[in-house]
């Protein structure tokens, strides 16, 4: 007798969740994205109300997406819910879009930041830049094969380990800092690298990664309560910690410095305000908080992939949602998600990746926030798990503040916002081709039984 497939286990509980929304957040964006912030807006007063209006309009979105979370809570977060809403072409499309584009060049550009630190950290030359980056992405994904438990345990630790550079940054810039936060600029960088709503989509990466626990909603212990504790709660918490963090950055050295260093700010920061032994401390730090946010990466973008197969969406369904039966963790999935991020990684910026996702996710956002609209007409009278605060203003800023940001990339990037849409478009024919497939085995099937 035939034995039935493994399950995802469902073993997460709020401290896991929330652990996983602040370690998936709280990862390279707060510290590399600062020059680039500061350049796209032009002063540091600006810089700094970027990541405010950014942790604004990501908490808006959570608050938003909590609300359907909790009504949905099945595995494969965005997927599930755009389909639930809007059908099974939008379903796959913006599942898609996650496991092709969006999860992949995240994940990417993570291990590119982290690949960034470590060459500095050991004084090692450009050339290991990828093999860095290609090797951490498989030692986490190694770790990931094991059951979620220990991937969790570990986003617990990376997540109380980040909170020490951060807490140092804090207290260098807030009580040691003197170039003032407020008010400086840098010549020439006004008029040539962007704009406030390039600014603030640099942000946006900063805060990303919290919508990925909700692809975990099949995992979680009473997924209705937890899911919107642990995005309203992390996200509220990752707010304070960005605009603290980076009024210490400017307080702590000049936009002139920074708009210098790029990428290597927060290195630099750390060694200026603790001395070599004290920055490479800090920096072990940063590298810890990286890898924790990675984790929180290849722990949830396997499962949009998993659930996706389980429909047969994909080609190759019946491998992609392989699940092992000792471990309950989707290890095909794991590892394809880990090869395209492997191929970016390669050949792109961290940068330009990071942007790319961000605009990407960013346009299905803005049907998932109406979709909330949608969903109150449709359960009207029906009794909501959770019901987001100031409704309707509170979607309405999550709309708008997406909207803007997508408006933004289109003026600064237009080439790319479209190369990025064309990959997702990709995916409506493979959607056709592999239903038709699907059908023709169906129809096959039916006829063999009848001529039995």
């Amino acid at each position: 007798m035939q034995q039935p497939a493994a399950e995802l286990k469902r073993s997460l509980g709020l401290w896991s969740a929330l652990a996983l929304v602040i370690g998936t957040v709280i990862g390279s964006g707060i510290f590399f994205k600062q020059s680039s912030v500061l350049d796209s807006a032009g002063s540091s007063t600006m810089a700094i109300l970027a990541w405010v209006v950014g942790g604004i309009i990501t908490l808006t979105a959570g608050l938003t997406i909590a609300e359907i979370g909790a009504q949905l809570p099945y595995t494969g977060g965005l997927y599930v819910y755009m389909e639930k809403i809007y059908g099974r072409v939008w379903g796959f499309l913006s599942g898609w879009m996650q496991i092709i584009v969006y999860g992949p060049a995240i994940i990417a550009s993570l291990a590119g930041y982290l690949a960034v630190l470590l060459v500095n950290f050991f004084g090692l030359s450009n050339g290991w830049h990828v093999p860095l980056a290609l090797g951490s992405m498989a030692l986490i994904g190694g770790l990931n094969m094991f059951e979620n438990r220990y991937g969790a345990a570990f986003a617990i630790v990376t997540t109380l380990a980040k909170l020490l550079p951060i807490t140092a940054i804090i207290i260098f810039g807030l009580f040691y800092g003197h170039q003032g936060a407020f008010g400086q600029t840098v010549a020439g960088i006004h008029a040539s690298t962007g704009n406030f709503g390039v600014a603030v989509l640099a942000t946006l990466f900063g805060y990303d990664g919290w919508i990925l626990i909700a692809n975990l909603g099949g995992e979680l212990k009473n997924p209705q309560k937890v899911l919107p504790k642990a995005i309203v709660i992390g996200l509220l918490f990752v707010l304070v910690i960005y605009t603290a963090v980076t009024f210490g950055v400017f307080n702590g050295m000049s936009s002139a410095m920074i708009h210098k260093l790029g990428d290597n700010t927060t290195p630099y920061l750390a060694t200026l305000a603790f001395g070599s032994i004290g920055g490479k401390l800090l920096n072990i730090g940063v590298i810890i908080s990286i890898v924790g946010c990675m984790n929180g990466k290849i722990m949830t973008f396997p499962r949009i992939m998993y659930a996706m197969a389980k429909r047969n969406d994909l080609p190759f369904s019946k491998r992609l949602s392989y699940v092992n039966r000792t471990t309950h963790e989707p290890m095909i999935a794991t590892v394809t998600i880990l090869v395209l991020a492997g191929l970016m990684v390669s050949f792109f910026d961290p940068d330009y990746l990071s942007d790319l996702c961000i605009f990407t996710v960013y346009c299905f956002y803005v049907a998932a926030f109406i979709g909330v609209f949608l969903l109150r007409k449709r359960n009207a009278g029906k009794l909501r798990p959770f019901s987001t605060p100031l409704f309707p203003i509170t979607p309405i800023v999550a709309i708008l503040g997406a909207v803007f940001v997508i408006v933004s990339e289109l003026f600064a990037d237009p080439i790319g916002a479209v190369v990025s849409l064309g990959i997702v478009a990709v995916g409506l024919p493979i959607f056709y081709v592999v239903k038709k497939v699907e059908q023709a085995r169906k129809t096959a099937i039916t006829r063999a039984a009848e001529r039995d």
